[in-house]
């Protein structure tokens, strides 16, 4: 079986249809349909079926579609370390951030990455911490920026922990206080990240926990967007302390969160199965903050317990 059909297949599953798998592999819609029906004839069975404008997996194809992910995991594993053994240091680290604090936490280490590694190939991707988890645990990236806690199938190190500010327009009844605690926002309308982000689920159990439901008036995945909603007055949101430092508007306060179990705790994570390059431990050596003299790392960062 040839790999290339089946990297294709299994991002048209993960995209949900051919335009969006072509647009995400930077093909032609036409090729990733002749891959597909390439797989097909290979596998002997078709694997997707089409009802109305979804294309649905036949239960072969789920087959294909699980056994398949698995198998380009262990293949790209197995291609670093090979990599490593022989001393290449050409490479590349598929690295997943999110879009929130990546320009403050991760721009930094990204450049000086380059500098000291300027032959390694970084493809980056940008989504929310759930979507990032299920590429990580699906072998499409090598590390990922997820918040804690995280699914024990992974291994992590700490990189940035501070406390949630709320962002609330200039003359709302709160604007003047030192700390708020969020049970004093249960009247409030909230604009929250949509729900692919961890800090709207950090958010939401945060009132859940304060016996109370929030009223979400809207959700966004963009932080200025978020921002300028706060100071026409349409509702409340919150950011991290030091992204929220780095968006100040007039017409916006920032004031403390004060429950700490709705802290803001990013990591680097990956995969306890998963092969380490060369590439993505010099990666992980520089977002945790550990002197790299050579450049050449040998052995995995201690993980988190």
């Amino acid at each position: 079986m040839e790999y290339r059909p089946l990297r294709v297949f299994i991002e048209v599953v993960r995209q949900g249809s051919f335009t969006k798998a072509a647009r995400a592999l930077h093909s032609t819609q036409s090729t990733v349909s002749k891959s597909v029906q390439l797989l097909e004839e290979q596998i002997g069975a078709r694997l997707l079926h089409r009802v109305g404008q979804k294309n649905l997996l036949t239960a072969i194809g789920e087959v294909v579609f699980r056994r398949g992910t698995t198998l380009l995991i262990e293949r790209d594993d197995l291609l670093a370390e090979v990599a490593d053994v022989q001393g290449i240091r050409q490479g590349v680290l598929r690295l997943g951030l999110p879009p929130i604090g990546s320009h403050i936490l991760f721009a930094p280490v990204f450049a000086a990455y380059r500098r000291k590694f300027p032959a390694i190939t970084v493809e980056l991707v940008e989504h929310g911490s759930d979507r990032l988890e299920q590429a990580l645990r699906t072998g499409e990236v090598d590390l990922a920026g997820l918040l804690l806690p995280v699914s024990k199938e992974f291994d992590f190190i700490e990189v940035q922990h501070e406390p949630l500010t709320v962002l609330l327009p200039r003359g709302h009844r709160l604007a003047g206080a030192k700390e708020i605690g969020i049970g004093e926002l249960r009247e409030d309308a909230f604009i929250l990240f949509d729900d692919s982000f961890a800090i709207h689920h950090l958010i939401v159990a945060a009132c859940r926990r304060e016996k109370f439901e929030p009223s979400i008036v809207a959700t966004s995945n963009q932080i200025d967007f978020v921002v300028e909603l706060v100071g026409t007055g349409l509702g409340i949101s919150f950011l991290p302390l030091s992204i929220a430092r780095s968006r100040k508007r007039a017409n916006v306060r920032c004031i403390p969160l004060r429950q700490q179990d709705a802290a803001w705790h990013m990591a680097m994570a990956w995969r306890k199965s998963g092969y380490l390059s060369h590439a993505a431990l010099a990666w992980l050596k520089l977002a945790g903050g550990q002197e790299d003299a050579d450049g050449t790392p040998s052995s995995p960062p201690t993980p988190h317990p």
